[in-house]
């Protein structure tokens, strides 16, 4: 008798799509910004070899133990670790790992819908000409009237909520499926039409390929070793539930492994021409390449406002923007939402927006804490930077952690195995190798790291 379990739900159409839908909760608004200036400040090239380093030893083995239990269990993720550790003979007790990872989901949605709101509202700025002309006050002005205002602020909080969930509703295929081939493909596009835009800037251009490539081990420091490592963990969107609950939609017939890479490289490559597309711009305005987030608010406002075509560019960086924070949003609510639907037996439509609403009045914090309670601090920081430090720094790397030796100590062999459908011994036994104890090492040194306990 055949006793594999079966899908509760849908699944993905092909491998492209899965490829397609996981690229997109893996690119969002860090790849744009935060790669390219992180590579730029540690060594370009020197840097950019560290980090395909880490994403070979920590980003892919972990992102494939992360869509193989998916698979295996092919429920929501707290049900999938609670029936692959009593079918083990080990404590379902592992189940509340996964509630790590729910939760980091839903919280980074809420602070992460308002950014977005601001990208939002930024495109119609663009297109409508605000930033012609602009000076780097006037820039500083043109953010600060918006996050200052906290009902502007909410408005386009609760537009990008509205949006997500629309699509979260329809399902893996009606909706997330459908709508991530037209938006990927189209976030593509736009890019390299910045890039080719870009290059048009002669020797600004020239001046970013060296900043981002050219290798420069003098400036390639232990902390950015350990920034490589930390980056290559957290572009993959690892920790939070969401390539997990993404594999268990995949058909069994698909390789684990040739997803992934195809996944990494993506990734990888967005980011690399993200920072081709912002740099000339950039080095040709005279504008710091430090600006972290500000570079997208307050810096490249004022380079599109003094280019010719600056309008229409613009325009099109922050629908940019929009898409790439838009496909990592619908990512972040589908573990939460998924539970809903098969734990409390309620309709995806209904799941959708219980999870919604609850994640938009959590956004309300991140909301006022621009503005009105700006002066609302625990442990010295803004609630939004709270939410963002016990995310980032703490939930994500303990849920990558613990899922990561889940997968490599907790699955027997054979269950790890079959489901990876590897052939090659060798292959197997290295990714074995790299998940039982390379990936929990560096996972643990990135996480003392960033807790200050390694400075």
């Amino acid at each position: 008798m055949n006793t594999e379990k079966k899908s509760l739900r849908d699944v993905w159409s092909s491998r492209w799509a899965f490829i397609l839908v996981a690229t997109g909760s893996a690119v969002g608004l860090g790849n744009i910004w935060k790669f390219p200036y992180i590579a730029g400040e540690n060594g370009g090239g020197a840097f950019v070899l560290v980090y395909l380093l880490c994403i070979a030893i920590i980003g892919i083995p972990v992102m494939m133990a992360e869509i193989m239990v998916g698979r295996s269990g092919k429920q929501n993720t707290v049900n999938t670790l609670k029936s692959i550790a009593k079918k083990e003979g080990r404590d379902p007790a592992w189940r509340f790992i996964a509630w790590v990872g729910v939760a980091a989901g839903f919280i980074i949605l809420s602070y992460y819908s308002v950014i977005a709101g601001e990208a939002l509202a930024y495109v119609f700025r663009a297109f409508g000409g605000t930033f012609e002309g602009v000076t780097a006050d006037g820039a500083q002005n043109i953010y600060k009237s918006l996050t200052d205002d906290p009902e502007r602020l909410l408005a386009w909080h609760t537009v990008f909520m509205v949006i997500t969930m629309t699509v979260a509703a329809r399902g893996i295929k009606n909706g997330l499926e459908k709508l991530i081939k037209v938006l990927m493909p189209a976030l593509v596009v736009m890019l390299l039409l910045l890039v080719g835009f870009a290059a048009n800037t002669g020797e600004y251009f020239t001046q970013a390929v060296d900043f981002l490539f050219s290798p420069d081990f003098s400036k390639l420091t232990r902390a950015g070793v350990l920034t490589a490592m930390g980056h290559a963990f957290f572009t993959l969107s690892l920790g939070m539930g969401a390539i997990m609950v993404y594999g268990s939609y995949l058909p069994k017939d698909i390789s684990i492994a040739k997803v992934t890479v195809a996944i990494a490289f993506a990734d990888t490559l967005i980011a690399l021409l993200a920072g081709l597309a912002i740099f000339p711009l950039v080095f040709a305005n005279d504008l710091s390449t430090n600006a972290g987030p500000g570079l997208i608010f307050e810096t490249l406002p004022i380079a599109f406002g003094h280019m010719a075509g600056g309008q229409l560019f613009g325009g099109i960086f922050f629908v940019l923007l929009v898409f790439a924070a838009w496909s990592s949003a619908i990512s972040l609510i589908e573990p939460a939402i998924s539970w809903l639907v098969e734990n409390k037996q309620i309709s995806r439509r209904r799941a959708s927006v219980t999870a919604g609403f609850a994640v938009w009045l959590l956004g309300l914090l991140t909301v006022f804490s621009f503005n009105v309670g700006s002066h609302w601090l625990l442990f010295g920081m803004t609630l939004f930077e709270l939410l963002d430090y016990l995310t980032a720094n703490i939930m994500l790397p303990l849920g990558g952690l613990f899922v990561t030796l889940f997968a490599g100590w907790i699955m027997s062999q054979k269950s790890s195995r079959g489901e990876l459908a590897i052939k090659s011994d060798f292959v197997y036994r290295s990714w074995l190798f790299l998940v039982r104890y390379v990936s929990p090492v560096a996972i643990s040194i990135i996480f003392l790291n960033i807790i200050g306990l390694l400075g």
